[in-house]
């Protein structure tokens, strides 16, 4: 006997338990355009009408969770794998391609920038406010240096 009222003590627990968790959700929208929701349709200022907001809630499926991560962690480890193979086998020909003119074009501009050094006869650079401040002579070794590098780097000679 003693039982039987534990388990019917314990079934109106859970029934109780049941209606505060699957209480309804109301929305309305106030005066100022603004939408809320709330548990009960009391408490809305003057004039709002609410209306009660259908919520279906199903448990989640563990086997389908289960698989979408399986299906998610291999389709990573296919890209990887890709990713590795592909590094492996080396730049591709247009990779190849388009670093070579980017090498040719800068060695063009560096190039370029030396005939400037060797021909001017004042070299300067301009400081924040656009002013001119004309290179001293190690300044000027210095940055015909720097670009005879950038050459020997971009153009093999």
């Amino acid at each position: 006997m003693k039982k039987l009222v534990i388990a019917t003590a314990s079934m109106l627990a859970l029934i109780a338990a049941n209606g505060v968790f699957a209480s309804d959700i109301y929305k309305w929208t106030d005066e100022d355009g603004n939408v809320h929701y709330g548990d009960r349709p009391d408490g809305q200022p003057a004039g709002a009408q609410p209306v009660r907001v259908a919520i279906v809630s199903h448990p989640t499926d563990p086997a389908r969770v289960s698989a979408a991560v399986e299906a998610r962690s291999k389709s990573r480890a296919a890209k990887k794998e890709e990713e590795a193979a592909a590094a492996a086998a080396g730049p591709s020909k247009e990779e190849l391609q388009a670093e070579a003119a980017e090498r040719e074009q800068k060695c063009n501009t560096y190039k370029a920038q030396m005939q400037q050094l060797v021909t001017s006869r004042r070299l300067y650079r301009e400081d924040e406010n656009g002013e001119r401040i004309y290179l001293d002579e190690n300044e000027t070794i210095a940055a015909r240096e720097r670009v005879e590098n950038q050459i020997t780097e971009f153009c093999g000679s």
